[in-house]
């Protein structure tokens, strides 16, 4: 098979009418099947994380879209603005741009919070036939850990300035609301095979998380541990792990 993928840049809008960025991977030949992949927490779509595993996607045949969320990368908006449940719509609006100018999604990947997002949108992409987490918890609200020291600021100015990966970003007070007040039930609901990677030792996102996810999950389940990985899969080798292992399982789901 052909390694010579095609990379189109994409935009569409997301539900308040402003533009969000991204890359579609495709590969030589005709697609196996289309993909919809969500990054990280303040990743964009150029993180290596996601682009290594969606060009090996594409190398293996099946046509990724990757994507900045709302007030990231080269996507419109203002971050502190958003939060978990628009992150869910731009989902949605990524899953429609594919459904509308190529072909609906056959998969969704997502990796850490947007795993969750995965999670949480599946239910709004019905043509999705299958959901893969990379390091992902089971519920949105663990994202707090990230900035715990800030949240009485937070509570108290209704806004603070934080460090991400190294980066500063404004969370305000709604942000918060928002992933505390998530209602629970719509893993069990996928009605879905999925496939849950993590690393027992990510120092982010406790394995535990992964086994909570399984354990609410219905079968189709499957888990495959990353080993020694960190939890933005650095390393090269990591991501193409995944991807090909996730490129055999989804297989049986993809082009029908």
């Amino acid at each position: 098979m052909s390694k010579r993928n095609s990379r189109h840049k994409v935009t569409f809008p997301n539900s308040r009418g402003q533009m969000l960025a991204g890359i579609l991977e495709t590969p030589a030949a005709a697609p196996r099947g289309f993909a919809l992949f969500a990054p990280c927490f303040t990743c964009g779509k150029d993180v290596l994380a996601a682009s290594r595993i969606c060009r090996r996607l594409g190398e293996l045949g099946i046509a990724v879209l990757r994507f900045d969320f709302t007030g990231l990368g080269d996507s419109e908006g203002d971050f502190s603005e958003t939060n978990f449940s628009s992150n869910v719509d731009d989902l949605k609006c990524a899953a429609s741009f594919l459904r509308d100018e190529y072909q609906p999604a056959d998969l969704l990947i997502g990796h850490s919070l947007g795993g969750a997002a995965v999670l949480a949108a599946a239910a709004d992409i019905p043509e999705a036939k299958a959901i893969a987490t990379i390091a992902a918890p089971a519920d949105p609200e663990h994202v707090l850990k990230q900035f715990a020291c800030s949240l009485d600021t937070i509570e108290e100015h209704g806004r603070a300035e934080v460090q991400l990966s190294g980066r500063p970003f404004v969370i305000q007070k709604h942000f918060v609301d928002d992933v505390v007040g998530i209602q629970e039930g719509y893993i069990q609901q996928l009605g879905r095979p999925l496939l849950i990677y993590h690393s027992p030792v990510d120092q982010t996102v406790s394995i535990d998380e992964a086994a909570d996810i399984y354990n609410r999950a219905m079968h189709p389940k499957s888990f495959i541990s990353l080993d020694d990985a960190d939890h933005l899969l650095t390393k090269r080798e990591d991501a193409v792990y995944v991807a090909d292992t996730l490129a055999a399982w989804a297989a049986p789901y993809l082009g029908k």
